[in-house]
């Protein structure tokens, strides 16, 4: 049976159709053309086939674009869903006072990484995140400023400073300015990142499994000094959990 799910960040949405459990199509978009007259549709009737289920389950941390994406669908057969509308504890304890408070996206990331028993997942999204599955239980985490986000927030909040893409070739200081940014960045979040992963273990006795996802995954696993796996579909994986579970 094909089905398909979603997540919705706040600067771009995956969509993607899965048969089972595996990823038969995916596409990704700004988050933004949610809201521009028939984009949605467009995109949606490339997924749409015959034999379907008329769920579609999200993870989102962009309430209203969920809601756009209800309203675009409302007058068809199918059926809008977000994953915080189940009982997730019901595929993973989580031990933190609110469940509220916690991102769908690293519920998800970590109901796919429970298969571990025990993993650090570090997302690189528009805030970088670090989620902690301790013998199977969701512990918590920590959230960092997002690297491209806060790239285009200095360029975006100075006259003469550049947007750049970063490169992990910084040998020196920089003699100009887009060589300066770049070290500034790459040597920053590698301290951060760096930092925060040696604070998380430090008192770990368990071999723990470092997982990233994310737009700088690759860029970073260079940079980390513990052995990390990367894994851009550990939403989406977990995502299918849940409809797999629930629908």
């Amino acid at each position: 049976m094909y089905y398909i799910i979603g997540d919705i960040g706040n600067t771009s949405t995956r969509l993607c159709l899965l048969n089972k459990s595996k990823i038969l199509k995916s596409t990704i978009f700004d988050t933004r053309n949610i809201f521009y007259k028939g984009y949605l549709k467009k995109i949606l009737n490339k997924f749409f086939k015959k034999d379907m289920k008329n769920e579609i389950l999200f993870s989102c941390v962009v309430p209203f674009a969920l809601k756009e994406i209800q309203k675009t669908l409302r007058k068809t057969d199918y059926k809008v869903l977000e994953v915080k509308s189940f009982n997730l504890k019901e595929l993973i304890k989580i031990n933190i006072k609110n469940i509220k408070q916690l991102g769908s996206d690293r519920i998800v990331n970590s109901i796919e990484g429970k298969k571990f028993k025990n993993c650090l997942i570090i997302d690189f999204g528009t805030a970088t995140t670090f989620d902690i599955v301790k013998n199977e239980v969701y512990e918590g985490g920590v959230i960092a400023p997002g690297i491209k986000l806060s790239i285009e927030n200095l360029s975006k909040s100075t006259a003469l400073l550049p947007t750049i893409d970063l490169k992990n070739n910084q040998k020196s200081y920089g003699k100009n300015t887009k060589d300066a940014l770049n070290a500034g960045f790459i040597w920053g979040y590698d301290g951060l990142i760096n930092n925060i992963i040696n604070k998380i273990t430090l008192n770990w006795k368990k071999n723990y499994k470092i997982i990233l996802t994310g737009g700088y995954a690759n860029l970073f696993k260079k940079i980390i000094k513990k052995k990390t796996f990367i894994d851009q579909n550990i939403t989406i994986k977990g995502i299918s959990k849940v409809y797999m579970k629930f629908l």
